[in-house]
C-alpha cells in the first residue's frame, strides 16, 4: 500500500504574506511538515518527509562526477524548504519560490500521487490544456507501458 496518495486539483488564494492553505483532503498526510522546493514544470513540489528522504536518498546515490547529478541536486536543494502547516492549515511559500514558479495571488494544488504540485493558475490552464490533447496523449504515453 502507498504511504502517501495525493488526488485532485484545487484552486486557491494566496494571501498578502505569500500563505497558500493547504487542501484539507492533504493536510493529514502532511502533518509531519513537509519539504516544498521547485518543480520541473515552472511549478513548485510538495513532499511529505519521508517522500522527500526517498528522493534525498536516490539523488545523493547519484555520481557526484555526472553533472546532470550535480544539476539535480542543485535544482532540488538549493531550492527545498521544510515548512509547517500552520493551526489553520496554511504553507508560507518563501518568496524565492512564489517567484519560481510565477505565483502571485491565485493557484491550483495539483494532487500528482505521492507528492503535489503548486501552480500558478494561467500556468495550470495552459498544462491542463495540453493533457486534453487525447491524439498527442496517446503517442507521448505510448512508451511508457501502462
Amino acid at each position: 500500500m502507498l504511504e502517501q496518495m495525493f488526488f485532485g486539483q484545487y484552486q486557491h488564494t494566496l494571501d498578502e504574506k505569500g500563505r497558500l492553505t493547504v487542501p484539507a483532503d492533504f493536510r493529514d498526510q502532511l502533518s509531519e511538515g513537509a519539504y516544498l522546493t521547485q518543480g520541473f514544470d515552472n511549478n513548485l513540489r510538495l513532499m511529505s518527509v519521508s517522500e522527500f528522504q526517498n528522493l534525498y536518498r536516490r539523488v545523493t546515490e547519484m555520481s557526484t562526477t555526472d553533472p546532470r547529478a550535480r544539476k539535480l541536486r542543485r535544482l532540488i536543494f538549493a531550492n527545498a524548504k521544510l515548512i509547517e502547516i500552520d493551526r489553520v492549515g496554511r504553507i508560507l511559500i518563501p518568496q524565492f519560490l512564489r517567484e519560481v514558479a510565477g505565483l502571485d495571488s491565485s493557484a491550483v494544488i495539483v494532487g500528482v500521487g505521492e507528492s503535489i504540485e503548486i501552480w500558478a493558475t494561467e500556468e495550470w490552464d495552459r498544462q491542463s490544456q495540453e493533457l486534453q490533447n487525447a491524439a498527442v496523449n496517446g503517442e507521448e504515453f505510448a512508451a511508457l507501458d501502462l
